[in-house]
């Protein structure tokens, strides 16, 4: 019980840091239907960690959690499942996916070729405003303190609206949402790191680089910058994933 309840406190915070930010034009608004909402809610609550890899979920708890029927939640779980969320057995219920290291090299390896594709289309483009760039530069500049749980979810919070907003400048809305269901994979592996008291370099340096491509229009430069950020931070990851909740694969 006493980690359920740090667990929601912890979701309080982050939903407060979610909220704090510049939400305009960067981050998507918020869903309208009722399917919509659960979807959110659900897919948040395993992100953040209310509910813990491997954990069994009763569909009856969930309808009653989100306020819902038991419709939207079953059109949710499949969804969840899809985004490699959630695990569906049949008879026996709904269980949190763990973490494994084949998920972390594929969560990458896609990383690299949409994120660096977005990098470049955005610059080719060059349809990024004055103030989406500023917006996102300030993105860039987040600050975290280790010791400080909700500075670090400001943190992660920004993160994903920078790459997201790299995504929205390549005026491409499948490589957004791409984009975004590789984050929601990101913020569980990086709200993980936070609980174990570990937290490597900040990327501001690499994301305003990147951002500096973007605005020259240097194609190349800018896939690059992207290729290298992703590349650093796979290495961070494998680096800690034996203390990360993270299973070796089965494949």
């Amino acid at each position: 019980m006493a980690k359920r309840v740090t667990q929601g406190k912890a979701y309080s915070t982050l939903s407060h840091t979610r909220s704090s930010l510049a939400q305009p034009r960067l981050i998507a608004p918020a869903p309208a239907t009722v399917s919509e909402r659960v979807y959110s809610a659900f897919k948040r609550d395993i992100v953040h960690g209310f509910f813990q890899p491997g954990e069994a979920l009763s569909e009856k708890e969930l309808a009653h959690r989100y306020r819902a029927s038991r419709t939207p939640v079953r059109e949710a779980a499949v969804r969840l499942q899809n985004d490699r969320l959630l695990r569906i057995i049949p008879n026996r219920g709904y269980f949190v996916a763990q973490i494994t290291l084949s998920i972390l090299n594929d969560i990458y390896e896609f990383r690299v070729a949409v994120e660096c594709a977005a990098a470049e289309l955005a610059a080719a483009k060059g349809a990024a405003t004055t103030e989406a760039l500023k917006e996102l530069t300030d993105l860039a500049k987040t600050r975290c303190n280790p010791d400080n749980r909700r500075s670090c979810a400001r943190f992660i919070e920004a993160d994903t609206a920078f790459h997201v907003g790299i995504a929205r400048l390549a005026r491409n809305q499948m490589l957004v949402r791409a984009v975004s269901e590789a984050r929601s994979q990101m913020e569980r592996i990086m709200l993980a790191a936070v609980d174990i008291n570990y937290f490597g370099e900040l990327p501001g340096r690499e994301h305003l680089a990147i951002l500096a491509a973007i605005r020259e229009r240097d194609t190349e430069r800018a896939r690059q910058l992207m290729h290298d950020h992703i590349m650093q931070s796979k290495d961070k990851v494998l680096g800690v994933a034996s203390i990360l909740p993270v299973r070796p694969s089965t494949r």
